[in-house]
């Protein structure tokens, strides 16, 4: 019986973060502009020798290898792009926006990821970003 109740909660559970609908306007937001994200989250800026284009090009080909990762909102042209990444298990969402804009030199980029659900992610947002950061050679 508690095998049973247990399985009951657990496809419930499964169906909450999997099946709750995802509004982009409220993820897709200028990162530059956006405060420092809630505990579990990470906001990273980084100067790319590139132009703004080219830096969040590079970047957002990065994002588009990374497994269990769709894009979500956004363009390259538009400056901004927002992705979608669940955890392997559970299949929690977590929201990372990418943005670019001219900077002394070349470009500067920001990385804003977030929490859908609950309030610690164990440093999965910031070691995604610096993994980001790392592949694109910044």
């Amino acid at each position: 019986m508690v095998f049973w109740g247990a399985l009951i909660v657990f496809v419930a559970l499964q169906a909450i973060v999997r099946l709750t609908p995802s509004d982009p306007a409220r993820w897709h937001v200028d990162p530059f502009a956006a405060a420092d994200p809630a505990p579990g989250g990470v906001k990273r800026l980084v100067t790319a020798p590139l132009q703004p284009e080219e830096a969040l090009a590079r970047l957002s080909a990065v994002a588009q290898t990374e497994p269990r990762t769709r894009h979500v909102a956004g363009s390259v042209e538009e400056g901004r792009l927002t992705y979608r990444t669940r955890s392997f298990f559970w299949g929690f969402p977590d929201y990372t926006t990418l943005a670019a804009r001219p900077h002394e030199g070349g470009a500067e980029l920001a990385i804003l990821g977030r929490l859908r659900f609950g309030k610690a992610d164990f440093g999965v947002n910031a070691r995604r970003a610096e993994a980001w950061i790392e592949a694109a050679g910044f």
